[in-house]
């Protein structure tokens, strides 16, 4: 089965270099040959699957509706839930491992979604938001996961399949 890393950050209020920086993490995953899976909708989740698909990607949207052409134009396959900022549980389950990149409350949602269910999650730091903010450290006391820092969408692509390998052997 192949690996499926999630992309998580802003949908709004991105920046070029923020959107230049989802990108390269998009077109990095889709060399590798992993999945990425992302909100389907614009800004980071645009920006990563616009990545992915410019390296032969396959691109997984996980819509907060039903109507399923609300997707963006990078998305290979569309699923609609219906449960609006719920799926946000859904993105992080169906991911082995996520990667944030800034982000607000979606993205802090996604990431304690992803922290509940022991994924592990790379932060990308020096973008602000919620990555920034809890990369190398835990979501609560009960130490979970720690959240992984990452200086560069390079480095966080290649944590996130070390995790996976690391992962995979500890089962």
């Amino acid at each position: 089965m192949k690996k499926q890393i999630a992309v998580i950050g802003r949908d709004l209020h991105a920046d070029n270099e923020l959107l230049k920086e989802a990108e390269k993490v998009g077109r990095l995953i889709a060399e590798k040959g992993a999945v990425l899976i992302c909100g389907g909708h614009g800004g980071i989740m645009r920006a990563a699957a616009k990545g992915a698909k410019s390296a032969g990607g396959i691109t997984v949207g996980i819509l907060p509706e039903v109507d399923k052409t609300k997707v963006n134009e990078y998305i290979d396959i569309a699923i609609p839930t219906g449960v609006n900022q719920a799926r946000n549980m859904t993105i992080a389950l169906a991911a082995d491992v996520v990667i944030a990149l800034a982000g607000g409350v979606g993205t802090l949602s996604e990431m304690c979604f992803a922290y509940i269910y022991h994924k592990p999650i790379i932060a990308l730091v020096g973008q602000g938001g919620w990555s920034e903010k809890l990369a190398d450290s835990y979501i609560d006391e009960k130490r979970i996961v720690k959240i992984i820092p990452a200086h560069s969408a390079e480095e966080a692509v290649e944590l996130a399949f070390n995790v996976i390998e690391t992962k995979k052997k500890t089962l």
